[in-house]
């Protein structure tokens, strides 16, 4: 389910559309650490949806596929 990630990943550019003209507009410390802590968080999403498309890593449970072969007891 590799539309998850690309999704994932569509919608943290968009975050970031909006949020980089917001950001050298930052005048107190707090603000910079809020923007700064932004952006690493952003990198990590990014970062992680990446390694999903390039099948570095496994899909989270919910993603990945069900086999619907049926399961019998075999005495």
């Amino acid at each position: 389910m590799r539309h998850y990630a690309v999704l994932r990943l569509l919608l943290a550019c968009f975050f970031l559309y909006f949020a980089w003209p917001l950001i050298p507009e930052a005048t107190s410390q707090i603000e910079v650490i809020f923007w700064g802590v932004w952006l690493v968080l952003f990198l990590f999403v990014v970062g992680a949806n990446f390694a999903t498309l390039l099948r570095m890593t496994t899909s989270p449970v919910m993603e990945q596929e069900r086999s619907n072969h049926r399961q019998t007891l075999k005495y």
